[in-house]
């Protein structure tokens, strides 16, 4: 009896022991480790990749928000508009309205967004993208593709008084193909395009 005893104080002793130097291991060394690593070697992309103009934080390179005219829901025809979001491009509520494409709902309300963004940017319908009517799976997307920012370009333009060379060169200038080029697809990052825009309204 007492040496089965002494037998399991010993594993006890061995198996605490055992958890307390995993516990200083992967609970506090590794992720010190890690975040050390990643504030030195990717420190932008470790704080979330915020972007910053005049020394204040204006948003994230990773994360959509809206356009609109302060204090109302309506899109700013001075700016670019990104994809739709089910949302509100809230980070902590991100997902899909999770409608298959054949549902009822789905069809018309991607029916009903197609007639609003080709009457906004005056273009026919034919020439609205699909990313311009239909939400991402986070409901976030930061970006929209080249031919959404395309539609945009003229009528960003007359409301800025610019040319629609001078917007194009713009959307010309931050797009960006695919990753390793074939990997995902070309697209351009709404926060950047528009932080470019009002340095260049500024002039």
């Amino acid at each position: 009896m007492n040496a089965s005893l002494a037998n399991s104080t010993r594993m006890a002793w061995a198996a605490l022991r055992m958890l307390l130097v995993l516990t200083v291991v992967t609970g506090i060394l590794y992720p010190l480790l890690v975040t050390g690593v990643g504030q030195a070697l990717f420190h932008d992309k470790a704080n979330g990749s915020m972007v910053k103009v005049g020394g204040k934080e204006v948003g994230s390179k990773l994360i959509g928000q809206s356009w609109n005219i302060q204090g109302t829901d309506k899109p700013d025809p001075k700016w670019f508009q990104p994809r739709p979001s089910n949302s509100g491009y809230d980070p902590l509520a991100t997902g899909s309205s999770q409608l298959s494409a054949g549902n009822p709902k789905l069809v018309a309300a991607v029916r009903a967004a197609k007639k609003q963004v080709a009457a906004f940017n005056g273009v026919p319908e034919s020439q609205v993208p699909a990313d311009a009517v239909t939400g991402s799976a986070s409901a976030i997307d930061p970006d929209i593709s080249p031919a959404y920012a395309d539609i945009q370009v003229r009528r960003v333009a007359e409301a800025n008084g610019l040319t629609v060379a001078q917007v194009q060169k713009l959307v010309d200038e931050h797009s960006t193909g695919r990753a390793l080029g074939f990997m995902g697809e070309p697209r351009v990052n709404v926060l950047e395009l528009n932080l470019a825009l009002k340095q260049l309204t500024a002039k």
